[in-house]
């Protein structure tokens, strides 16, 4: 196993899943620009459903940094339903094709798969297994403000069983119109040495990211035996494993922690560390080994 974790770059704040009015969001690119800047963001992800984006063609100046991707919908083979976020540059698809082409093209083409909003989307585990997707939405903050269907932690805890690269992203799913009002509610915080999409998609792909709701994770090392953690000031540290496998650092009635170091056992399919502050809102990381090394 490989720690799949390098803090010694910067931290970069963005956002994964968004709509624009190039589908059916209700802001400009310019528009969603300006407000998650405002919101100290460094990148954001053009994410339209089946339209596909050429940040490189856009002449306009943005106060943060576009990247390219598109967000795929429909019914596969087995009559199940998905909205699929593919993360990269793809042509040549279209909703004419169908969900599965669709896929299959933006695989070849590099791109990387995220199931988003399975529970919104009602989603089976096999669903999710079956087409072994490169990461899952742990939070959808629309899905969360609609009807409260807005986890796949269960998913993911699936996906990780059978590949524990598989990424967790926290996004806003944001459309900006009166009835999809959510956003900033959820975003990712990727390590990087610059703010370029030549620095930030391969982060992505390998995991050096956290996504959040709320809390920072400053620094991640591990030293063979211990992992350890700076973060912004919390109230509980999880080390998550399989099943029922976890250890717990923190209480009630305890100070703010904000340095952590915990054992990490050998015999784990899987580990990741979730930080919970004083409000309640939470952070996690990836599973913190990768069995094999991510391609790109």
């Amino acid at each position: 196993m490989t720690f799949r974790y390098d803090t010694s770059g910067r931290w970069f704040k963005g956002n994964t899943h968004l709509h624009s009015t190039a589908s059916d969001g209700g802001k400009t690119f310019d528009e969603l620009a300006e407000l998650y800047a405002s919101a100290d963001y460094d990148f954001l992800f053009r994410t339209d459903h089946w339209v596909t984006s050429d940040v490189a063609s856009d002449p306009a100046s943005f106060p943060l940094l576009w990247l390219d991707g598109v967000e795929l919908d429909g019914h596969d083979a087995k009559g199940s339903y998905f909205h699929v976020v593919c993360l990269g540059k793809v042509d040549g698809i279209s909703r004419e094709d169908g969900l599965e082409a669709g896929l299959k093209s933006a695989r070849e083409q590099g791109a990387l798969l995220i199931l988003a909003h399975p529970h919104w989307s009602g989603n089976s585990l096999d669903d999710c297994l079956r087409w072994q997707f490169d990461g899952v939405e742990v939070y959808n903050h629309v899905c969360h403000w609609l009807n409260g269907k807005s986890c796949g932690m269960i998913h993911w805890d699936a996906a990780l069983m059978q590949d524990p690269n598989t990424l967790a992203l926290a996004v806003d799913d944001a459309h900006l119109k009166p009835e999809h009002m959510g956003w900033n509610g959820g975003w990712i915080v990727v390590n990087a040495p610059d703010c370029t999409a030549d620095e930030l998609i391969p982060a992505i792909r390998r995991g050096n990211f956290y996504s959040s709701c709320g809390p920072q994770i400053n620094s991640l090392s591990f030293d063979g035996e211990l992992l350890h953690a700076e973060t912004s000031p919390i109230k509980f540290a999880r080390l998550v494993g399989p099943a029922s496998r976890g250890t717990r650092v923190g209480d009630f009635d305890s100070a703010p922690i904000e340095s952590l170091s915990v054992e990490v056992p050998k015999d784990w399919q899987y580990a990741y560390l979730e930080i919970e502050d004083m409000q309640g809102r939470r952070a996690r990381t990836n599973s913190l080994f990768s069995i094999t090394e991510p391609s790109g």
